[in-house]
C-alpha cells in the first residue's frame, strides 16, 4: 500500500485566499517580485498555472517547506529547484503571525493515510467516498478525475474531454457513475468508471460556474453555482432546470439533501442559508443573526439539523430548520482558523481548520458540545471538502500538495453514519 507522509507545508495558491486583499496583485496591479538570483525562474515556472500574487500574498514558508510545495506542482531540474528554493526562502519566509493549530485531546484516535495524485499540479479540490471503498477526487487544475483504492494503493486518472474544464465537486449515482461540476466551462459532466467515457451537459444561462453537486434519494442531481442560482439535473434524461436565489449577488456554495429529499445550501456571500423545493425549484432563504457570517460548507445530522462552517468568523454554527434557532461555537483555532470542509457521522460533526498551521481535523460531539482536534500530518494544505465513508471514516482532499487522504477513526463515536 502506497502511503505518503509529507512535511507540513501549505500551498501559496490557496492560502492566498485566506488573507485580506492588501497587496497590489489583489487590486489588479501586476506583482513586482523582489530582484535577485532566481527571480526569472520563479516568474517562468509559477505563472504557468497561477498569478504571482499567490506567492506574494501567502503566509510564507521555510526553506525546507518551499521545495515540497512547488514540487507537488511542477517537476524541475535540481539546479532550477535549488535556485527557486533559495529565492523564495529569502524573499518569502514564513510570517510570524500565522495562527498555530490548537490541539485538544479526547477519547477518539485518528490514523491518517495519504496518497499523492500521479499528475502534478492538479490540486485535488473535492473528495468522494465511493460505495466500493475507493476514494475519488477532482483534479481541478489538470481537468481530470482520479481514483485510489485504499486497500492496494492502486491509482487511476480519468482525463476529461474538455480542456480547462476545472472539475470542482463530484458525486456518485446509484449505477456507480461519477458526476462532476465543470466550473470553468459551465457544464455538468458524467464519467463512466468502467470505460472512462465522458458525457457533458451545458448549464443553461443565466446560470454559470456550477460549483457543488449532490444527488437526492430519487437520483436527481442538485448543484450550486457561483452566479446566484441553484440547479437540478435529471440524471436519466439530462434535462437541467435552474432557479435564481431571491436575494441578488448571492454565492450558493455547499449543498446537502436532508432525509425528506429537500436540498439545503449555504450562501458564502451573505449571512444566510437556503432551501430548495425539489419539485418546483422554489428557493427560500433564512437569515443568520450575525451580519458577518459567511457559511461555506454544511453537514446535516440525522435530525435534519444543519451544521455549517463559518469561514469568515472562525466558528461552527447550528441552524434548526424547524425553529429557525441558531447557535454557534468558536472553533478551537480562533477567529482566523477558517473552518472549511465539513461532514457528519451520526451526531458527530467533523471539519477542518484551513487557516491554522498545520491544518487541523476537528471533532465536535453535538451531544456533549465538546471538541477534539488533530494536526493533519501533511499540514492539510486547505481541506476544501470532506466526506464520511459508509463505516464512519473520513476522506479529505488536500488541495495544495496534490494529495488525498483518509482519516480512520477509532474509539468513541456514533455509529449512525450518514
Amino acid at each position: 500500500m502506497r502511503q505518503r507522509a509529507i512535511v507540513a507545508v501549505a500551498t501559496a495558491a490557496f492560502l492566498a485566499l485566506l488573507l485580506p486583499a492588501t497587496t497590489e496583485g489583489q487590486r489588479g496591479q501586476p506583482v513586482q517580485l523582489p530582484d535577485g538570483p532566481g527571480k526569472d525562474m520563479v516568474q517562468a515556472a509559477c505563472t504557468k498555472c497561477h498569478g504571482l500574487n499567490f506567492i506574494s500574498n501567502s503566509f510564507g514558508f521555510t526553506r525546507e517547506e518551499w521545495p515540497k510545495l512547488f514540487g507537488s506542482m511542477v517537476a524541475l531540474p535540481r539546479s532550477d529547484a535549488d535556485a527557486i528554493t533559495d529565492y523564495l526562502a529569502k524573499n518569502f519566509p514564513e510570517k510570524p503571525n500565522i495562527p498555530k493549530a490548537v490541539i485538544i485531546p479526547g477519547p477518539v484516535t485518528v490514523n491518517f493515510r495519504e496518497w499523492q495524485a500521479p499528475t502534478l499540479g492538479q490540486r485535488p479540490h473535492d473528495p468522494l467516498a465511493a460505495r466500493d471503498g475507493s476514494i475519488w477526487w477532482t483534479g481541478q487544475y489538470q481537468s481530470r478525475l482520479g481514483r485510489v483504492d485504499p486497500r492496494s494503493g492502486a491509482m487511476k486518472e480519468f482525463p476529461l474531454d474538455t480542456p480547462n474544464s476545472g472539475p470542482h465537486g463530484l458525486v456518485e449515482d446509484k449505477d456507480g457513475n461519477i458526476w462532476y461540476t465543470g466550473i470553468n466551462v459551465h457544464e455538468i459532466g458524467k464519467v463512466d468508471p468502467k470505460t472512462g467515457a465522458v458525457t457533458e451537459y451545458k448549464v443553461p444561462e443565466p446560470a454559470r460556474n456550477p460549483h457543488t453537486p449532490i444527488i437526492d434519494q430519487k437520483g436527481m442531481l442538485f448543484f450550486t453555482t457561483q452566479s446566484g442560482h441553484v440547479g437540478r439535473l435529471n440524471t436519466a434524461t439530462g434535462e437541467i432546470r435552474v432557479s435564481k436565489t431571491p436575494t441578488d449577488g448571492t454565492y450558493p456554495y455547499g449543498i446537502q439533501v436532508n432525509s425528506k429529499g429537500v436540498p439545503w445550501y449555504v450562501d458564502f456571500r451573505g449571512n444566510r442559508v437556503g432551501s430548495v423545493d425539489p419539485v418546483t425549484m422554489e428557493i427560500k432563504e433564512y437569515p443568520l443573526p450575525n451580519p458577518d457570517a459567511r457559511p461555506r460548507r454544511l453537514a446535516l445530522t440525522p435530525d435534519d439539523v444543519m451544521w455549517y462552517a463559518d469561514y469568515a468568523r472562525g466558528s461552527l454554527g447550528r441552524f434548526d430548520p424547524k425553529t429557525g434557532q441558531v447557535k454557534e461555537w468558536p472553533s478551537p483555532g480562533g477567529k482566523d482558523s477558517r473552518p472549511y470542509g465539513i461532514a457528519s457521522v451520526g451526531d458527530v460533526i467533523w471539519y477542518s481548520e484551513s487557516g491554522v498551521k498545520p491544518n487541523t481535523l476537528v471533532r465536535f460531539d453535538t451531544k456533549t458540545e465538546k471538541f477534539q482536534t488533530w494536526a493533519i500530518p501533511s499540514g492539510g494544505h486547505v481541506v476544501r471538502n470532506m466526506m464520511a465513508t459508509r463505516d464512519g471514516n473520513l476522506v479529505l482532499a488536500e488541495s495544495g500538495i496534490n494529495t488525498v487522504a483518509i482519516a480512520e477513526v477509532r474509539g468513541t463515536r456514533s455509529t449512525a453514519a450518514r
